[in-house]
């Protein structure tokens, strides 16, 4: 095992600055997954379990949902919400039971609510709440993808080591080209935020700043 000194934020930046390093690249059709932009995991003024990364994430989120609606592309939401029991987040939900634990993101609450920032069009969108990481693991958003005929996912929300990572692997290994907008994901610690994006783009997907995917969306390829 290779052993440094670097913090994880040095070797990300040092590995995304090396013209040589190859992409997957932007494909013809994307679909926009925002992960989890809900109170508990944003609210940092409100809720021990949310973080903040770039403080304009939101923001960024919310241009690339418009520039795909304006496109006819799919915008995707998640959020995490559970039964009174919490038996439906399963052994995830059973190393803790305090009023911050996952299981306790009950329906109809605060927690489990979109942050009032996030710009949902819940008449043109495309909602889904899920159990575990991944928004592909047991919702319809597979079968979403085919319809459209996507061949390429963007990833925003969080966080960057749990559910985007979860999806990041999960959307290279159903075979879309999976872009992770930087500022456009964040987490708890910034050692989990970078060792993670370090192991995305190395990996399982392209690691770019936002404008680029902004740009792209704007002017990409055409359906």
């Amino acid at each position: 095992m290779e052993m440094s000194n670097k913090t994880a934020q040095q070797i990300y930046h040092e590995i995304r600055a090396n013209p040589a390093r190859a992409r997957f690249g932007f494909g013809r059709k994307a679909a926009l997954v925002n992960i989890d932009v809900q109170n508990a995991y944003t609210r940092v003024d409100e809720f021990k379990t949310a973080y903040q990364t770039d403080p304009r994430q939101i923001e960024y989120i919310n241009a690339l949902a418009r520039l795909f609606r304006a496109r006819g592309w799919p915008v995707v939401w998640t959020y995490v919400a559970y039964m009174e029991s919490g038996e439906d987040a399963g052994v995830w939900g059973t190393r803790t039971n305090t009023e911050d634990s996952l299981q306790n993101i009950k329906f109809g609450s605060r927690r489990a609510e979109f942050d009032e920032r996030a710009e949902v069009d819940r008449t043109r969108d495309v909602i889904y709440c899920k159990k575990m990481p991944s928004p592909f693991f047991e919702t319809p958003l597979q079968s979403l993808l085919v319809w459209h005929q996507v061949d390429t996912v963007i990833i925003t929300g969080g966080s960057t080591s749990g559910c985007v990572r979860a999806m990041a692997v999960d959307a290279l290994s159903r075979g879309y080209r999976t872009i992770v907008p930087e500022e456009c994901v964040a987490d708890k610690h910034e050692s989990y935020h970078y060792a993670n994006l370090t192991d995305m783009l190395l990996k399982y997907a392209d690691v770019l700043p936002v404008a680029e995917v902004l740009d792209w969306a704007a002017t990409g390829a055409p359906e």
